[in-house]
């Protein structure tokens, strides 16, 4: 009876509506495969999450093959989150790892799978160290300084990654191409074989049902056989450049007029899982929707929608404004609008906000940078996705809202901000700033999608699950093919928290494998 339970749970989580990649494709013919290679363990995917988890494996004696359908390199995410790392002891900061998981929990809904999220918290530190010491002392390290706010609060734990500048062992200056690039040239030095502009087709199984390899395309159009002896690792992102899977799996993904530069990300781990019996996670799938569409920064400032009127309390981190953006009338952009004393406003707050959007991007312990500020705001006028005028009359013309309305918005946010307090929206005194010395400022921002999170569910072990709860023999899955951490929304309380999971799997998944052998 419990399996039959336990079967009808899992058999739920595919959409089954038809969709075209839920048709596996007819298998390469035979005669097609031009070449069989050989390795231990075959990764499928060569950005952060697949270079982790070949170089620790690698490290670790075993013999890789990567592939990689990208032709170069590519990396979109700058920070790098860890639970209690050395960096973070220096500065006295500890994260309770209880609390976290609580609050992790909570924004996901429940929907995670706890030991998977455990995972992250307990190895993410001992990722970091390990690529720390793979750099050799070539690395600068400091904390991001997140969101502090009494609706959310971002958690200490993100690491900014750079280069010394007397070091010249890598070509990246730092963020994510420095990250993997420290990685990749582990997994080369072990005699890890990396084949780009590469592209997995479908996995193979043999007779016994167990994964043993895939078969891929080359640069010169010809198919190939890739043999993972003990395993193979899906590691090929999300699937956010797949509008049939983001329409069966994360709906609020379709919507954004603004989606970051994607490199086909186009879910192609998670289809081949699929194909194989996977099981993927239930919809809906957690977006990462930043507030970074037409400009970077909100700030903290009255924000206004395309009809003039405010529409949400500003102090709140950049998931929650990117979907209250897309609530209102039009959807795509708002404005956030302030005056001629905003370089004032944020200097003498400087110690009670942080967080992406909200104030200039910082480490701890790093001062206010007006002059870069204010280069910031001169640059996205010039662009023309932000105004100046001096008077609101006139910015309500530029910006395209209705006058009257946009000027009755600012004279009732000027009544708030002289009674001290938010009745409207419940801002914090703290952050009530008026709006009356010219010339006035309004700064375009909207929602952008950046990434899509879910994939293949996985045991602790990261072994891919079959619909009735059982491993996939030979099938693993790291990064965001990899499901069961997240959902509903994109918890940034840590700011890459993606990259420290991937750090964290690769230790993860190369202990499982050599455990099997």
């Amino acid at each position: 009876m419990a399996q039959d339970l336990e079967m009808k749970f899992y058999s739920n989580r595919s959409p089954k509506r038809g969709y075209s990649w839920e048709t596996p494709p007819d298998p390469v013919p035979e005669s097609d495969i031009v070449e069989t290679l050989e390795a231990d363990v075959v990764v499928i995917g060569g950005g952060i999450s697949g270079l982790a988890a070949a170089a620790r494996c690698t490290s670790q004696g075993l013999k890789v093959i990567i592939i990689d359908k990208n032709d170069r390199l590519v990396a979109l995410a700058g920070q790098v989150a860890a639970i209690n790392t050395r960096a973070m002891a220096e500065k006295g900061i500890v994260i309770d790892k209880k609390q976290l998981a609580a609050d992790w929990l909570k924004v996901s809904g429940s929907r995670v799978q706890e030991e998977l999220l455990w995972i992250f918290i307990n190895r993410s530190a001992e990722g970091f160290e390990w690529m720390l010491e793979l750099a050799e002392g070539c690395l600068e390290v400091g904390i991001y300084v997140g969101y502090r706010g009494p609706m959310f609060n971002e958690y200490p734990g993100t690491h900014h990654v750079f280069k010394k500048p007397d070091c010249d062992k890598y070509e990246n200056f730092g963020g994510g191409m420095l990250v993997c690039e420290i990685f990749e040239k582990e997994f080369l030095k072990n005699g890890g074989r990396l084949f780009r502009s590469t592209a997995a087709r479908q996995l193979e199984k043999d007779q016994a049902g167990r994964v043993v390899g895939c078969v891929a395309q080359g640069p010169d159009g010809k198919y190939r056989r890739y043999k993972g002896t003990e395993a193979v690792i899906l590691a090929t992102g999300d699937c956010s450049d797949d509008r049939e899977m983001l329409e069966a799996f994360c709906p609020i993904g379709l919507r954004p007029a603004k989606i970051f530069p994607r490199r086909g990300n186009t879910g192609d781990g998670q289809k081949m899982a699929y194909w194989a019996g996977a099981v993927l996670d239930n919809p809906e799938w957690a977006p990462t929707l930043h507030a970074l569409g037409y400009s970077g920064f909100q700030g903290f400032f009255l924000h206004v929608n395309r009809l003039g009127k405010r529409f949400m309390n500003e102090d709140t981190w950049m998931q929650a404004k990117s979907v209250r953006c897309l609530m209102q009338p039009g959807g795509d952009f708002a404005f956030s609008v302030f005056d001629s004393m905003y370089l004032d406003e944020i200097a003498q707050r400087w110690d009670i906000i942080g967080g992406q959007g909200m104030a200039p991007l910082s480490t701890v312990g790093e001062p206010f940078n007006r002059e870069m500020m204010e280069q910031m705001i001169r640059q996205t006028i010039e662009v023309g996705n932000g105004y100046v005028a001096d008077s609101l009359e006139a910015l309500a013309q530029q910006m395209d809202v209705p006058a009257q309305t946009f000027c009755e918005t600012v004279a009732r946010y000027n009544d708030l901000v002289a009674a001290g307090d938010d009745v409207d929206f419940g801002k914090r005194s703290a952050l009530l700033t008026p709006i009356v010395k010219p010339p006035f400022y309004a700064l375009k921002w909207g929602p952008a999608l950046l990434d899509v999170f879910g994939g293949a569910l996985t045991d602790a072990r990261l072994n891919v699950l079959d619909a009735d709860g059982r491993p996939i023999p030979g099938l693993y899955a790291v990064g965001n093919a990899a499901g069961g951490m997240y959902a509903v929304d994109y918890p940034l309380l840590l700011n890459g928290n993606s990259y420290g999971r991937a750090l964290a799997y690769a230790m993860q998944v190369a202990d499982s494998i050599l455990k099997r052998i």
